[in-house]
């Protein structure tokens, strides 16, 4: 379970990002965030990641204050949590395999593990056929769906995507989010920030609305609507 309690973040010139925002994620929830630019959206994931620190309040992942956590111990809560952003941020001199296998490499698992677990994953991204593709030989569609197997492929408790559509068209989009629910239908909770509301109203699920960095709305199964 993910709880935010009562978390208000301040930047140091006194903008205000987040206002007074509590709310509680549980397990094998998909959850959509929206809001205007501004909003707070993007702020509430880097306080989930432990990127940022809360003016006041309190963020907790599991029972664990993750602002608690050490700074050498953060690695290790970070790999509980994959994440998906709208510019891929995939490596260009490596295929999708290489680009998915160095996420395993990072944490110490073998070849023999790394042999078995990649291909399975390139094929859940439905990227089977791509394996030794480069990224400048991939659609933009293609490539967010090696970096959602790059996410996933250490078996993460949360999936956080900030805006994995914003860089694609509709077809890729719809793709990129058919993945997403693939997963959470799988057992791995979802959150994603957005700002496409084709993509809010197709789900079906959780959306909480937030503006001037505060929640406005939490629809269990809601529409876009700012």
């Amino acid at each position: 379970m993910i709880l935010f309690d009562r978390v208000t973040k301040h930047y140091k010139d006194g903008t205000p990002a987040l206002d007074d925002v509590s709310l509680t994620i549980n397990p094998k929830e998909f959850v959509s965030i929206v809001g205007h630019s501004g909003a707070g959206k993007t702020t509430l994931l880097k306080m989930l990641l432990a990127e940022e620190r809360p003016t006041e309040g309190l963020v907790f992942f599991e029972e664990v204050n993750v602002h608690d956590i050490p700074a050498n111990l953060l690695h290790h809560y970070r790999r509980k949590l994959g994440t998906v952003f709208q510019d891929f941020r995939l490596i260009p001199n490596r295929t999708a395999y290489e680009n998915i296998s160095f996420a395993m490499e990072a944490i110490g698992k073998g070849d023999d593990e790394i042999a078995s677990d990649v291909p399975y994953i390139l094929d859940l991204v439905d990227l089977g056929d791509k394996a030794q593709h480069f990224p400048h030989q991939l659609s933009g569609g293609e490539q967010q769906r090696v970096a959602i197997g790059r996410a996933i492929i250490n078996q993460p408790d949360v999936i956080v995507a900030d805006e994995p559509t914003g860089n694609l068209d509709p077809v890729n989009t719809f793709e990129v989010i058919e993945i997403l629910k693939k997963i959470n239908e799988l057992g791995t909770t979802v959150i994603i920030t957005t700002h496409n509301k084709g993509v809010v109203d197709a789900m079906g699920k959780r959306v909480i609305t937030m503006e001037k960095g505060r929640v406005v709305r939490d629809d269990p199964r809601g529409h876009y609507i700012l």
